[in-house]
C-alpha cells in the first residue's frame, strides 16, 4: 500500500528566491551592457579590448552568466563612455 502525503512543503523556497533575484540583476545587467555597446556600434571584440577583458568573458556577462566585479563595471563604464552608479536605496522610510 502506497503512502500518501499528508502536507507537501516548499523546501528551500528562500533559496530559491535569492538565486532567483541573483540571476534576474545579472540578466538586468548583462543586457545593459549590450544595449549600451549596440547603441555606440561596438562589436563585442571592441568593447572588451576597450575593457581589458575578453570577448567571451564579455559575451558570458552580456548573457547574464557572470557576475563582474565593482573594478570591472568602472572599467566597462569607463569603455562605453558612461558614468556607474552604483546606490542603496531603502525600500521604505525608515522610522525616526
Amino acid at each position: 500500500m502506497a503512502t500518501r502525503h499528508v502536507r507537501w512543503e516548499r523546501t528551500g523556497a528562500d533559496e530559491h528566491a535569492a538565486a532567483y533575484e541573483e540571476a534576474r540583476a545579472s540578466l538586468m545587467l548583462g543586457q545593459m551592457v549590450h544595449d549600451r555597446r549596440v547603441e555606440l556600434g561596438l562589436t563585442q571584440a571592441e568593447l572588451a579590448e576597450r575593457a581589458g577583458m575578453t570577448q567571451p568573458q564579455l559575451s558570458r556577462l552580456e548573457s547574464g552568466g557572470a557576475t563582474p566585479t565593482v573594478p570591472l563595471l568602472a572599467r566597462l563604464a569607463a569603455a562605453l563612455n558612461a558614468d556607474l552608479d552604483i546606490a542603496f536605496r531603502p525600500h521604505s522610510p525608515v522610522a525616526a
